[in-house]
C-alpha cells in the first residue's frame, strides 16, 4: 500500500514576506582616510603642507568607493581640511562621511531603506530576518520598522520557524 504524500511549505503558503536586510547593503569597498597622515608630525595643519598632500592622493584609488574620513591623532583639525579632500574626492567616489567605518555603514544603510520601495510589503505579514552573515547596523532595524509600521499587517522578527512578533495592524 503506497500513499502518496504531499510536502507543503507552511511558510510559502501563509503569504509571509521574509525581508532581509543584508540585501540593501550597498555593495563596493569601503576606505578610510586618517587625517593625521596629513599633518605635520601627527599633530599639527601646515595648511601648505596639508595641501600638497591632498593634491597628491591617487583618486583611482578611491573610484567608486565608500569612504570614510576620520582623525586618529590627538590634534584639532579645522573642518576646511574635511572640505578639501572630500572636493578631491566627491567625483569618483559613491559617498564620503566623516567617522569611522560604522558611521559610515549607519549612513549607507539609512540612504539604501529610505530610497527601497516598500509597496510589495502594503497589507502583508512581514519577516525580518534575524541572522546574518554581514553586520548591519542597529540603527538599520530601527529605521526599517519606522518604514514598515504603517504599512504593514504584522511585522515579526528571527525566522519562520522561531520568530518575535513585533506589531499586528
Amino acid at each position: 500500500m503506497s500513499e502518496e504524500f504531499e510536502i507543503k511549505n507552511k511558510v510559502a503558503a501563509s503569504g509571509l514576506i521574509n525581508f532581509d536586510l543584508t540585501d540593501l547593503v550597498p555593495k563596493g569597498a569601503r576606505k578610510g582616510i586618517d587625517l593625521k597622515d596629513f599633518l605635520f608630525m601627527e599633530m599639527i595643519l601646515k595648511e601648505k603642507d596639508f595641501r600638497e598632500k591632498v593634491a597628491a592622493i591617487d583618486v583611482e584609488e578611491y573610484r567608486d568607493s565608500y569612504v570614510y574620513i576620520y582623525n586618529s591623532a590627538d590634534a584639532i583639525v579645522p573642518l576646511w581640511a574635511y572640505f578639501l579632500i572630500t572636493a578631491k574626492l566627491t567625483e569618483v567616489t559613491k559617498k564620503i562621511v566623516f567617522g569611522n567605518k560604522e558611521d559610515l555603514e549607519v549612513v549607507l544603510m539609512h540612504q539604501a531603506i529610505q530610497s527601497y520601495d516598500f509597496d510589495e510589503m502594503i497589507g502583508k505579514r512581514v519577516l525580518v530576518k534575524g541572522c546574518s552573515d554581514k553586520e548591519i547596523p542597529n540603527n538599520a532595524y530601527i529605521e526599517l520598522v519606522e518604514q514598515l509600521q504603517p504599512i504593514v499587517k504584522s511585522l515579526m522578527f528571527g525566522e519562520a520557524c522561531s520568530n518575535v512578533p513585533i506589531l499586528k495592524n
